[in-house]
């Protein structure tokens, strides 16, 4: 089922927390969990990939895609071969899909192998995706897509054009029934192994930018854009 509201007619309140449900409450570690929306919007804006996932022909199938937020719906463009966005064109109302996104922000090395972890923060969202059809919606997820990888690059590039378009699908979740999971802080060991001789601790893990390689065909003319020195 094909779907053309407005980006912004999301529905929701941005400063209320998300409603637990059965899939979003978790049955273990349950005060990791976390429902305000401000920090699922900061988990969802700081990834670059996430995780569709779907039941093909009674099978479970995750696929690792770009993706953008536009309020409170997400955007994931494919081809239009692609089985997730024909499939979410063709059933009523849509494509049950969960979507996840995770950072990993330390990795936490205990006394004992069974209290090994990770520090993490980590978005669930379940829902029905719909394919986009509505055109200026469409171009709209897509500028959106592009900038949630580099901020103010969708300005600084050529638009698809009609034939690239109509290779294009957009498909829509909405963010609705959503969850965040996080953990930190340091090894939880036992009382008994705190006397062992093993070093125990967290190894922060920091995510960063290298030196900018131009292409081997740009134009020595053409500066470094400020939108990425900004990164």
């Amino acid at each position: 089922m094909s779907d053309t509201a407005s980006p912004q007619a999301t529905g929701t309140d941005a400063g209320t927390a998300y409603q637990p449900t059965g899939r979003t409450v978790p049955t273990r570690s349950r005060d990791r969990a976390a429902y305000d929306r401000e920090l699922v919007h900061s988990i969802l804006d700081e990834a670059y990939v996430c995780h569709l996932g779907f039941v093909r022909d009674g099978a479970p199938v995750v696929l690792p895609t770009l993706f953008g937020r536009i309020g409170e719906r997400l955007y994931v463009h494919g081809s239009t071969g692609s089985r997730p966005l024909r499939e979410s064109g063709r059933t009523d109302p849509g494509l049950p899909v969960c979507l996840t996104v995770t950072h990993v922000d330390g990795l936490v090395l205990a006394r004992s192998a069974f209290h090994h972890s990770i520090n993490y923060r980590s978005v669930v969202v379940h829902g029905i995706a719909r394919t986009v059809t509505d055109p200026q919606e469409r171009r709209t997820a897509l500028d959106a897509i592009v900038d949630h990888v580099v901020p103010g690059r969708s300005a600084d590039s050529r638009p698809a054009d009609e034939k690239e378009l109509a290779a294009t699908a957009v498909i829509r979740l909405d963010l609705q029934e959503v969850s965040a999971k996080i953990r930190t802080g340091g090894p939880n060991d036992e009382p008994r192994d705190l006397g062992l001789p093993h070093w125990a601790g967290v190894v922060p893990l920091a995510h960063g930018y290298a030196t900018p390689l131009p292409s081997d065909d740009l134009d020595p003319a053409i500066a470094l854009p400020d939108y990425i020195t900004a990164l």
